[in-house]
């Protein structure tokens, strides 16, 4: 087992609730990455349920959750012979901090009836760039989890020179070795940095919703993430996120809802 793996695991208490650890290693300046807190959730729901792959995930934050000890409370939707629905809550403390609707099924090794490609090339990994490594004053222990190469213009804020469009573009994989798996892609998929960075806005830039489709099942290796948004606009902007494999593979789509960052 990974520390990914043990950090998102989920124990069966009965056939409707889970307890996990919130691991305080996935903060990024105090608040744990939604895209860690939705892997812990999916434990619980793809443990429970007769499918063994999170398809579809449409999550909402209601509040910032602390590190350590919370609930995942299921409710069984639908259980059919193809896909099963779920309603998930993360509970600490007798208070809801995510709902989310999680379809789950079990995908195969099929072949794909109609594939497009990336909208961007990106460089060879060796030509991307690492952000430079967080002071520790930061509390930015999510960084340490994972390994991130970025298509160079796209981290020109760092230097004060954004692009000016909402983007963000990067090779992805776990610190420690570990084939991506569908709760990795769930990490993956809220890996980036906020896309407005690159507009010219800083500032941690708080998720409210969050829906992600795991497509296909991926191949060991770096993942490339390219993000975009298409509107910011009265302290809200958009975000879109695919996941490619080492194989050239779509293996995970999503679009978030998110606050303009707050400096």
């Amino acid at each position: 087992m990974t520390k990914f793996d043990e950090a998102t695991q989920a124990i069966r208490v009965d056939e409707n609730t889970y307890d996990v650890c919130l691991d305080p290693g996935y903060s990024i300046g105090g608040p744990l990455n939604g895209g860690y807190l939705m892997a812990a959730l999916l434990r619980a729901v793809v443990d429970a349920s007769p499918h063994e792959h999170p398809v579809s995930t449409a999550a909402q934050f209601l509040r910032v959750p602390a590190p350590g000890p919370a609930r995942v409370r299921l409710e069984q939707l639908k259980a059919g012979r193809t896909a099963a629905m779920t309603r998930a809550t993360l509970i600490q403390d007798d208070t809801a901090y995510i709902e989310a609707l999680v379809t789950t099924a079990t995908l195969g090794d099929g072949a794909t009836d109609w594939a497009g490609e990336p909208p961007v090339a990106m460089p060879p990994v060796e030509q991307c760039l690492a952000l430079p490594e967080p002071k520790p004053e930061s509390n930015m222990t999510f960084s340490t989890q994972l390994e991130l190469r970025f298509d160079p213009p796209t981290v020109g804020w760092l230097a004060g020179k954004p692009t000016g469009r909402p983007e963000s573009r990067a090779y992805f994989r776990m610190s420690e070795p570990q084939d991506p798996d569908p709760f990795v892609l769930a990490l993956a998929v809220d890996a980036l940095p906020p896309v407005v960075f690159s507009a010219g806005a800083r500032g941690w830039a708080p998720t409210v919703e969050l829906t992600w489709h795991l497509r296909a099942l991926p191949a060991p290796g770096w993942l490339t993430l390219l993000g975009q948004g298409r509107l910011i606009r009265d302290g809200w902007f958009d975000e879109e996120v695919e996941v490619w494999d080492s194989a050239g593979n779509l293996v995970a789509q999503s679009r978030q809802l998110a606050r303009l960052g707050r400096g």
